[in-house]
């Protein structure tokens, strides 16, 4: 929240005036990583941070598609509100929209001023703190894939991919980009200053991947979450979907979230480096490493959360499948990328572009700050071709699999708080009860006919 002062406020918002911006819009996360908001005229910034913006709390209860789950503190309390109040420290003009600032809000119980229950900027806060006890802080650089689609009538789902020729991996240009989609972006992003360093086409047609500089945990998870809401934006500009599901079409891969980790000390010397150890990776390196994967399957609910999810891993995939840890292996779940001093790292790719960086990245660190308490020791590092179940354990092949997870993962939910936990798994429980009653095309598809 501001810590500016009203003159402070005052100097603030005349600035803005002269460089032409009339509206604040007023941005924070929900559970699913979605951003809510509220668009705010500049003369009435000083009520929405004195008295913050009310929201109904229940929006943390509702899913994509409007559906409400019943979690306390809302329905059962009478949808009371939550007060939202502007960062001030994340205000940016929006490059795309003239006239216009954005900056993300923090979200609190009117009454008593503490963050909401459900908040995940909140949650991040809380557990980057535990990690802090040690001295040690977390630095986090996000890497996003999403897929672009174009409307299409005539599709069942009324949409197709875009640029859709096969071939074109990892390419730049129009050759795989015909209409110049990933350069404007890229040039939108950098104007709106959230560390975007590079992009290019990924594996699939239509298939994107735009890289953030790393910084620490929650300015990345603010990044990350900007990042996903420009892309939507940008793309709904050009009348096109960008989408960041795990695995949006049957005719093509997944789309990651992978996390580059860092630990710094007070002195902001990178901990997992030791040329004197094995691999050149420090006691703490391992710990952490050991940490991710003793907490691997309830990281699971939080990297993989929807019912798609789990339709992006399976051998050969290019996606994690079991619970282990690599040098420079893309087929592990936790990659050591070989780069070693100040770049030493962790890369964790068991997400999918649909998680919730805010939640990701707090579950992340403390499954390295349950290992560091631990000093807990990783087995040795696999080698060679990365699905071979009979080398370590599988990752849940479910939601509802990694959900029990979470659930039984007494450390893990001790540092996220129960209060969120509890609230998390019944969102996501109700988002498995609608779809088991749900009938699909697949379902038509295959028995209509014959049957």
């Amino acid at each position: 929240m501001s810590a500016e002062t009203p003159p402070q406020i005052r100097q603030r918002i005349d600035a803005l005036a002269a460089q032409g911006i009339d509206v604040i819009r007023v941005a924070y996360p929900d559970l699913i990583g979605s951003d809510r908001g509220r668009d705010v005229l500049l003369h009435h910034l000083p009520s929405a941070i004195g008295h913050g913006i009310a929201f109904c709390r229940a929006i943390y209860h509702t899913a994509a598609l409007g559906e409400h789950s019943d979690i306390p503190g809302g329905l059962d309390a009478g949808m009371p509100d939550i007060a939202v109040r502007p960062d001030l420290a994340t205000l940016v003009p929006l490059p795309w929209e003239p006239g216009v600032a954005w900056c993300i809000g923090d979200a609190r119980d009117p009454e008593t001023g503490r963050p909401a229950p459900e908040s995940p900027r909140d949650l991040l806060r809380q557990v980057t703190g535990r990690l802090r006890e040690s001295e040690l802080t977390a630095v986090v650089g996000p890497e996003l894939e999403y897929v672009l689609l174009d409307p299409d009538p005539a599709s069942p789902t009324g949409w197709r991919r875009y640029a859709g020729a096969p071939g074109n991996v990892y390419t730049v240009g129009r050759k795989g980009d015909p209409d110049g989609h990933l350069l404007r972006t890229l040039r939108h992003l950098h104007d709106l200053g959230i560390g975007v360093t590079s992009g290019n086409r990924e594996f699939d047609g239509g298939q994107f991947e735009i890289n953030l500089d790393h910084s620490e945990a929650l300015d990345a998870a603010d990044r990350a979450f900007r990042f996903k809401a420009a892309v939507k934006e940008l793309a709904r500009i050009e009348g096109r979907l960008a989408t960041f599901m795990a695995k949006p079409l049957n005719d093509g891969g997944g789309s990651g979230f992978h996390l580059h980790l860092s630990v710094v000390d007070s002195e902001q010397r990178n901990v997992f480096d030791d040329p004197g150890e094995p691999y050149g990776l420090s006691a703490t390196a391992r710990h952490a490493i050991a940490g991710l994967l003793n907490h691997a399957p309830a990281l699971a609910a939080l990297f993989n959360p929807t019912i798609n999810s789990y339709k992006r891993f399976g051998p050969d995939t290019a996606a994690p499948w079991l619970i282990d840890w690599g040098l420079d292996n893309r087929g592990a779940m936790v990659r050591i990328p070989p780069e070693r001093g100040s770049g030493s790292r962790l890369e964790i790719r068991l997400g999918d572009a649909t998680a919730n960086p805010y939640l990701a990245i707090a579950g992340l660190v403390a499954a390295v700050h349950l290992g560091i308490s631990d000093a807990a020791e990783p087995p040795a590092p696999m080698s060679g071709y990365g699905y071979d179940a009979a080398g370590a354990p599988k990752l849940p092949t479910h939601l509802g699999e990694a959900l029990d997870a979470l659930e039984a993962d007494h450390q893990l939910t001790e540092v996220l708080g129960k209060p969120f936990v509890d609230a998390f798994l019944t969102f996501k429980r109700d988002e498995l009860t609608r779809f088991r009653s749900y009938v699909t095309d697949w379902e038509f598809r295959e028995y209509s006919h014959l049957l």
